[in-house]
């Protein structure tokens, strides 16, 4: 093989070699000359396209119709925009995000039902209607920093916040904190596994030192006495206290009145706990500072306002050998738009009704995503009472109520006043609460609230916003469950003759904007490879 001559430029170069032999030969050899990502890398690095691409090679951008102006329709246009393509996305509703949906004062919405609610919170105040917290983990930061959005610590666990489980025994005004149930629950446990152990119990599963280094952990894992005590769990400090620490000789009260072993698990409170313990659910977590939605706004701008068509509800796609048409209704008017491409990143059950001709096997794999119920509504209240009252500033107080999860604001602290989430729930409980007119939901929440944190739960409140997510237009549900090893998700993540398609319900994040995030990306990847191999 003849050297290249020393007059051939690098550039002229590789257009020769993506020329002839298209965007796979072209990524190989700008990976050999250390200029992209090779196959040799076990896991490699996201690849935006680049306008390069398309000057090294002689070809053009294309032009790309998007369905759906969620996170996954944005950063398809964001990332494919990024390489010149000429990209418009039709959304149905009148603002971007889908499901990430912040409600400020003057945020008026219609759900399914005709209940039609304008939210009067004050400035500064908003709910995170839809994706609430961030993962460190997460894509999602990725895109923040890109974008230039700022973000903040969200408080997912609080040793001060409350478990209150009604079904198990608890009354009005006898909610448990967070870290007495822990503390109570991890004592006992213990205690149990401690006398299990000197007795002789694990023998034939530890050595001698291993017992013995099973035992010091447990003292201080669970706060339990020695061996002449039994290695009794009778609290400590782990507990709370009744008065705090304070100056010179005051070292406070120490929480006491420790409950029974069988109280405590009949209590039920540690079903709670693993939940830290979900690789998505750790601390530290974040969110932006002002409301998720800064992350869609951040979206819009960088791609161009000009470039989204709201009001702009699908009605048909029709692919063909040479491009994609897709109708729309926008302003009582029928529209068409034809394109190169096609990609959707609408929920899947809402294109599965959309008419098509990309045939029946896709039709009822869209339709076999299991959609879940899922409600929250915000209370916004005249004072920041659970911080004054209660110290309780951010976190989650649990129940088996089916308001399910009460937020605390993980922002604005020490302000004047404040949102609490007053319910988040799924299934069954989320259907319980979107039966009900928004001032009916308002009603059963805060009685439900008054018995965990008093009459100030009511008397301070200032007003409220809920929202049923499966009766919502153009969205019907909170977030689906893939069914991964059916051969119907394997079809959606390849394209069907040129309309491909895009979410988190196509990822291992569902319901997580990370996971709308790498679905985009892996779509804008395949597309843009199938386009520079011509």
């Amino acid at each position: 093989m003849n050297p290249v001559p020393t007059q051939v430029s690098r550039r002229s170069f590789l257009r020769s070699v993506g020329v002839s032999g298209g965007a796979g030969a072209l990524f190989a050899t700008m990976g050999a000359l250390g200029l992209a990502p090779t196959a040799a890398q076990a896991t490699p690095a996201y690849r935006a396209p680049r306008p390069s691409d398309f000057t090294l090679t002689g070809r053009s951008a294309r032009k790309v119709v998007i369905l759906g102006g969620g996170i996954a329709g944005l950063t398809t246009a964001y990332e494919l925009g990024k390489a010149g393509y000429d990209c418009t996305i039709l959304e149905a509703r009148d603002r971007t995000g889908g499901r990430n949906f912040t409600v400020r004062g003057g945020t008026e919405q219609t759900d399914l039902d005709g209940n039609t609610q304008r939210a009067r919170f004050s400035n500064g105040t908003y709910l995170n209607a839809g994706p609430a917290r961030i993962a460190q983990w997460m894509v999602t930061l990725d895109y923040c920093r890109e974008l230039g959005v700022p973000v903040e610590v969200f408080t997912n666990q609080n040793a001060s916040a409350f478990i209150y489980n009604e079904q198990s025994g608890m009354t009005p005004g006898n909610a448990v904190r967070y870290r007495t149930a822990k503390a109570d629950v991890y004592g006992y446990v213990s205690e149990l596994l401690a006398k299990a152990t000197d007795q002789g119990a694990l023998d034939t599963a530890l050595s001698a030192d291993d017992k013995s280094r099973l035992l010091s952990f447990l003292a201080s894992f669970g706060a339990i006495g020695n061996k002449a005590s039994g290695y009794a769990y009778t609290g400590t400090e782990h507990r709370g206290f009744t008065s705090d620490p304070g100056a010179g000789n005051d070292a406070g009260t120490i929480l006491g009145s420790v409950p029974s072993l069988s109280d405590v698990f009949s209590s039920n409170v540690g079903k709670y706990f693993s939940f830290e313990f979900g690789y998505d659910q750790a601390m530290l977590m974040f969110q932006p500072v002002g409301g998720m939605d800064q992350i869609p706004q951040a979206l819009t701008r960088a791609i161009g306002a000009h470039r989204i068509e709201l009001g702009a509800a699908v009605t048909g796609v029709t692919d063909g050998p040479n491009g994609v048409q897709v109708t729309y209704t926008q302003r009582g008017k029928v529209r068409r738009i034809s394109a190169d491409y096609c990609v959707a990143a609408m929920p899947p059950h809402l294109m599965a009704r959309v008419p098509h001709n990309l045939g029946a096997d896709v039709t009822a794999a869209l339709g076999s995503f299991p959609v879940t119920p899922v409600g929250k509504i915000g209370l916004e209240y005249r004072s920041r009472w659970w911080e004054t009252d209660y110290k309780i500033f951010g976190g989650i107080t649990e129940t088996d109520m089916d308001l399910q999860h009460i937020w605390y604001p993980s922002y604005g602290h020490l302000g004047e006043r404040g949102l609490i989430v007053g319910y988040y729930n799924t299934g069954s409980a989320a259907n319980v609460y979107s039966a009900l007119s928004p001032a009916d939901r308002e009603a059963r929440a805060v009685a439900q609230g008054v018995k965990i944190h008093g009459d100030k739960y009511r008397t301070e409140l200032a007003t409220s916003f809920s929202i049923a997510w499966h009766r919502t237009p153009y969205l019907e549900g909170g977030w689906t469950s893939p069914p991964y090893t059916s051969p119907g998700y394997q079809l959606l993540l390849r394209p069907s003759g040129r309309v491909y398609f895009a979410g988190d319900w196509l990822s291992h994040a569902v319901a997580w904007q990370h996971g709308a995030f790498v679905s985009a990306r892996a779509t804008v990847t395949a597309l843009h490879q199938r386009v520079m191999a011509g």
